[in-house]
Parts: structure tokens; C-alpha cells; sequence
């Protein structure tokens, strides 16, 4: 049986990181459609469907196309939530203020009273407390 699957997937694209998230997908929307909108059962059908198309397709390389837009687009969400963590952990010790001219993020430690700021990308003064 194990020889027939092989056979039958050799050619096609298989599973990988977009099919993962349809899957997931496809999974909490089937959860939300017990309690909600049935809308979102058909959501699912949809993202399974499409889950399914996608693996078993032989256009290796359009599949490979879509995976990879999806890639940038996630490494672009985790980025940006990422930063956003590690900026809120350094809040404890620093202010991070913006430069009024060039909006370039500059970060200060606490505890200076009021000081003088020099933007380091476009030198522009400006006051801040500390």
C-alpha cells in the first residue's frame, strides 16, 4: 500500500508550510462554524479543497511560486511582531522616541531628566524627557 502511495505522489508537490497554514485554517474555521455562521464551514471545505489541489498538483513550480509569497508574507508578520516584543520588553530600561524630521526610532535610557536628542541618521535636535 506504502509502494502505491509513492508511486501515485512521485511527480506532484506534496505538503508543505502554505498547505500547513490551509490546514490550520481550514481547522479553525470548521471550530468556529459549530458556534457561529455556517459562512465558515464552507471556509473550510474551500481551504481544504484547495489544500488538497495544491499537494497533489504537477505544477511543481507555480506550487513552489505560492509558497514562497507566502513565506515573505509570513516573514513579514513574525518580523513585524517580533520587534514589536522586543521593543515592549525594552520599555522596562529605555524611552524609544521617533525623530520629528526623518521618523527614525531612537532609543534612550531612563532616568537622565530632560536631555537634548540628536537624531543619529539626520542630526536634528530636539528635547525629550528621559
Amino acid at each position: 500500500m506504502r509502494e502505491k502511495f509513492y508511486r501515485f505522489m512521485q511527480g506532484r508537490y506534496g505538503n508543505d508550510r502554505f498547505n500547513q497554514f490551509l490546514m490550520i485554517l481550514a481547522l479553525v474555521c470548521l471550530v468556529i462554524s459549530f458556534f457561529g455562521p455556517n459562512i465558515f464551514y464552507l471556509f473550510a471545505l474551500a481551504a481544504i479543497a484547495y489544500s488538497y489541489f495544491r499537494m497533489f498538483s504537477r505544477k511543481i513550480y507555480a506550487r513552489s511560486a505560492e509558497n514562497q509569497r507566502y513565506l515573505k508574507m509570513e516573514g513579514r508578520v513574525r518580523g513585524f511582531f517580533s520587534s514589536q516584543k522586543r521593543e515592549l520588553a525594552q520599555r522596562k530600561d529605555y524611552h524609544i522616541y521617533k525623530c520629528p524630521n526623518c521618523k527614525q526610532k531612537i532609543r534612550i535610557p531612563r532616568g537622565h531628566g530632560k536631555i537634548e536628542v540628536r537624531c543619529p541618521k539626520c542630526s536634528t535636535c530636539f528635547i525629550r524627557r528621559s
